[in-house]
């Protein structure tokens, strides 16, 4: 297995989740048993992860008690977890370049905080040390040409990216927000901006070498309160289970759990039934209630229609 350097982005403020990330930053937001960011730091560390930076900037202090109770944890191969706050807000170029201390030399995997897929980084790895790109994008299944995020030439190289065209394409595919950024990359980071827009255009324009790999065959998009919940019984559904409640979760004997997520500390009372309803730790949901996420703040109906 090869081992490597890991970069988790987390310090957006996750505007299209709103009201729930007025609670906690999107990376935190629980599916099923752990947060959104555990979920990334256990696929990392399973790829051979060495170290694992988190950045952070929209409620930072949330951020810092999960990355140390990372280090607590349980993640394969024990990788160093290392939280580093930015005052200002880098963006996703920025916050790799702020974060270069703390990541040391080298190639650098740097994945968006709130990606919800199997990513299969070894393969991801691979590719990028075989063809010695810039950077290589990991990316959703194949696309017809055209389609997607990005448009790929016959060797898989990226032609098309932000509607901006740099060669012959013969097929599409979408962005995962995971890459392998080279040293060479690295060195022409901006102290603040976009790998896309600020890197990685520019690098297309002069010539750069980007490379695309397909690493999930499906992806979720937590992007909205509904594709969260959504997210959340897709979880169930992938671990054959018809609820799940947290063992220090304390549910009434008259309320019946269906396709519901009930997390540590929380507490369900009334009579009746929680169907597709989330409960965060530490909430307070009373029955019945159906469609609804339960934060420790608020109740935030879900659309289901």
């Amino acid at each position: 297995m090869t081992t490597f350097m890991a970069m988790v982005l987390a310090a957006g403020y996750g505007t299209r989740l709103s009201p729930l990330t007025l609670e906690l930053p999107k990376p935190l937001v629980p599916i099923g048993d752990r947060s959104l960011l555990a979920h990334v730091a256990l696929g990392l560390a399973r790829a051979g992860a060495r170290r694992i930076v988190v950045n952070s900037h929209h409620l930072a202090s949330a951020v810092a008690d999960e990355v140390d109770r990372l280090r607590q944890g349980e993640l394969e191969g024990e990788p160093e977890v290392v939280h580093v706050h930015e005052p200002q807000i880098l963006g996703t170029a920025g916050g790799v370049a702020n974060a270069a201390a703390a990541l040391g030399p080298g190639d650098v995997v740097a994945v968006n905080g709130d990606i919800l897929a199997e990513l299969e980084l070894g393969a991801l790895l691979r590719l990028h040390q075989h063809r010695r790109a810039f950077a290589t994008l990991g990316t959703g299944p194949q696309l017809p040409c055209g389609q997607g995020t990005l448009g790929l030439a016959v060797d898989g190289a990226v032609v098309r990216l932000r509607g901006r065209v740099f060669g012959a394409e013969i097929s599409g595919a979408d962005f995962l927000g995971a890459q392998v950024l080279s040293t060479r990359a690295r060195a022409a980071l901006p102290l603040s901006g976009c790998l896309v827009g600020d890197v990685y255009l520019p690098a297309l324009a002069r010539g750069e070498t980007l490379v695309a790999c397909a690493i999930a065959p499906q992806f979720r998009d937590i992007g909205t309160p509904a594709a969260y919940l959504d997210s959340n019984l897709a979880w169930l559904r992938e671990r054959s289970l018809a609820s799940y409640a947290s063992p220090s979760a304390r549910v009434a004997r008259e309320v019946t759990l269906v396709d519901t997520v009930v997390g540590a500390d929380a507490e369900v009372t009334g009579t009746g039934e929680l169907v597709r309803v989330v409960v965060w730790p530490g909430g307070k949901a009373v029955a019945p209630l159906r469609d609804a996420v339960v934060t420790p703040q608020r109740t935030v109906a879900i659309d289901a229609s």
